[in-house]
């Protein structure tokens, strides 16, 4: 269940202002197609009344024996008709190609926006994901807003054609079916603000209901989910998510019901009266058959494009509350200060400072580091030591600039990174974090990803797998390095063979393009290449570089990775102490400070909290377990 939430988070942006920038939008990305779509509108529009006013004339030809201009008047029906359903079906071409381009044109205009936010903690907010996905959703489908324009000015024309019919019969009847659309226009668009409203509150339902889901119908999770039988736990929660949203829609739309019956009742009665008032007159001499006619199509064709033109207004409220939030992602500020006066980052000559840093992911959450001043000499190893939650991650982040210190500064040989452009310091940094991607891509470029300018040198691609140790394990591959590394797509999505069977009907055979699943050392070694690959920054990074791999494996890596980090600066973060005993020097961190700082001898011999975490690890790998009968004999050498 949910807990109720504001309507809606405040928003600058006022809904004409969306309005202007969406119709800017659309008209940028299909201008041809808008004014073709406009042209045949207005044409639908024309054709009912060309139509009520041909059908009128027949009408009177034959009450008063004009036969003479029957024919003619058949005639022109005809085109009439003929032209009418052409342009139905020019409209539904021309307006789903405007959907597609606008479309294309919204989403790359929210993404652009979205990798420009340089930093980590709007995509740590959920008021700002529940944002996005209502962003997602109008950008799905921005032609929308052209569709409601269009279908109230198609609307438009066609009032405008039959209340001018209608009030040639009756001025008086003519103003109270204008007068009785007024309350449904008001009543509609309060109705549409709720609904929207709905939309916001049930957010976080939603989301989690995806995020249920997604669990169940992905290979990530599925061997847990398996072995802890939690398919039936994770389908409830879903289920029971997913009540709570329809519940919310439900309740709307159930308002909607009574509010919009209530409307349609009040439209019939009104038709209704002025339906007997025509017979009526009819009746005394008053009106003629084809002023009957008239009458009866003018008002229906009135009332119709009236609800038409309500609806259409308040679709298009809807929406542009809805882009409202697309507008605000896309004209947000940078999420981290952008430097007045950009400084230049010098290469890496002295060394990095932390000079009393203090943060907090937010004014209601506790402090993460508290104080931290620590100094990572150029060209020296850092290792930073720590219980979980002391603070190591964190101080990585702020490393990067993914968050800026809530107090304090962190100096590059005297510069302060926030007086730098992010994407420079960001070029002078490799890592590899405890949390790496696997990206659903050839193995080529997972490894590329690590530096996009070497996506096409398949030379450097194959020296960084080499030097990660995972060369022939990716040759081996049955693509070798084009070997896509995923089972939920295809290796070839285009294949002829699985095409055609898509198009008769027929399913391509299971299994028979997908790609490939790697272990997780084998990942491991994919994402330490990445940061061989940018071997020549000035500061590298090693969140748990070897968390994945056997002992064997872990040795080599680390073997590899001095030679890495040789002569270069480096932060490693390990929670296996022997993997960081050469570095020059560990820092320990406790409750957000640094508590202990020397060389692994020196930390050893002060008996701290180092010294501690080392020896009960250490004591894991010793072998207590009595001699095996004949172990030596066989000269294992196993030591008691």
């Amino acid at each position: 269940m949910t807990s109720r939430r504001p309507d809606a988070p405040p928003a600058p942006h006022g809904l004409a202002g969306c309005a202007v920038r969406a119709a800017g939008m659309v008209w940028r990305a299909a201008p041809a197609h808008v004014l073709g779509y406009m042209a045949v509108t207005l044409v639908g529009a024309a054709a009912p009344v060309a139509l009520a006013w041909l059908t009128k004339a027949v009408l009177d030809g034959l009450a008063h024996g004009r036969t003479t201009v029957l024919l003619g008047l058949a005639v022109a029906i005809a085109v009439v008709t003929t032209v009418a359903a052409a342009a139905a079906h020019a409209t539904q071409y021309v307006r789903a190609e405007v959907d597609r381009r606008a479309a294309l044109r919204a989403k790359d205009e929210l993404f652009a926006a979205v990798t420009r936010f340089t930093g980590l903690a709007r995509f740590e907010s959920p008021a700002f994901l529940d944002r996005l996905r209502l962003a997602q959703m109008s950008a799905a489908n921005p032609g929308r807003l052209v569709d409601t324009a269009t279908s109230a000015t198609r609307s438009a024309v066609t009032v405008a054609g039959f209340v001018g019919s209608l009030a040639l019969i009756s001025p008086v009847f003519t103003a109270l079916v204008l007068l009785s659309a007024v309350p449904a226009l008001f009543i509609e668009l309060r109705m549409s603000r709720r609904r929207v409203a709905m939309l916001w509150r049930i957010g976080p339902a939603e989301r989690r209901e995806a995020f249920y889901a997604q669990l169940m119908a992905t290979a990530d999770a599925a061997k847990e989910i398996r072995l802890f039988a939690l398919g039936d736990f994770l389908r409830l929660r879903m289920l029971a998510e997913l009540r709570t949203a329809d519940a919310a829609r439900r309740r709307t739309d159930r308002r909607e019901f009574v509010v919009q019956a209530s409307l349609s009742a009040l439209s019939a009665g009104v038709a209704g009266v002025g339906l007997v008032w025509t017979i009526l007159a009819a009746g005394r001499g008053e009106l003629g058959v084809g002023d009957v006619a008239m009458f009866v199509a003018a008002v229906t064709g009135v009332q119709s494009a009236l609800n038409i033109m309500v609806s259409a207004g308040v679709m298009a409220h809807e929406q542009l509350l809805t882009f409202r939030h697309h507008v605000t992602i896309v004209s947000a500020g940078h999420d981290l200060p952008e430097p007045r006066d950009s400084r230049s980052l010098p290469a890496l000559r002295r060394g990095i400072e932390l000079r009393d840093v203090w943060f907090r992911y937010g004014e209601d959450h506790p402090w993460v580091l508290r104080g931290v001043d620590l100094f990572i000499p150029h060209g020296c190893t850092v290792a930073l030591v720590g219980l979980n939650g002391a603070g190591k991650s964190t101080l990585v982040k702020l490393l990067c600039r993914f968050y800026d210190p809530t107090r304090g500064a962190i100096l590059w040989d005297g510069v302060d990174i926030r007086d730098v452009p992010p994407e420079t310091l960001r070029s002078r940094v490799g890592a590899v974090f405890q949390d790496f991607v696997a990206y659903e891509l050839t193995a080529a470029d997972n490894i590329a990803v690590g530096d996009l300018g070497a996506a096409q040198d398949r030379t450097r691609i194959e020296r960084a797998a080499r030097e990660a140790g995972v060369h022939d394990a990716v040759a081996a591959l049955p693509r070798g390095y084009d070997t896509l590394l995923s089972r939920e797509f295809d290796q070839d999505p285009e294949d002829e063979a699985d095409a055609e069977d898509s198009f008769a009907g027929e399913p391509a055979s299971e299994g028979s393009a997908s790609g490939v699943l790697l272990s997780g050392g084998q990942w491991q070694r994919l994402a330490l290449a990445r940061a061989f690959l940018r071997s020549d920054r000035d500061l590298m990074i090693l969140d748990e570089p070897s968390s994945g791999l056997d002992p064997e494996a872990e040795h080599e890596i680390h073997s590899r990775l001095a030679l890495l980090r040789s002569g270069r600066t480096s932060v490693v973060i390990s929670h296996r102490l022997g993997a960081i005993r050469e570095a020059d020097r560990i820092v320990v961190l406790g409750d957000g400070r640094v508590t202990e700082e020397g060389t692994h001898a020196s930390l050893l011999a002060d008996g701290g909290a180092y010294a501690r975490l080392f020896t009960r690890q250490a004591a894991g790998y010793r072998d207590d377990v009595a001699e095996p009968v004949g172990a030596s004999e066989a000269g294992t050498g196993v030591a008691r």
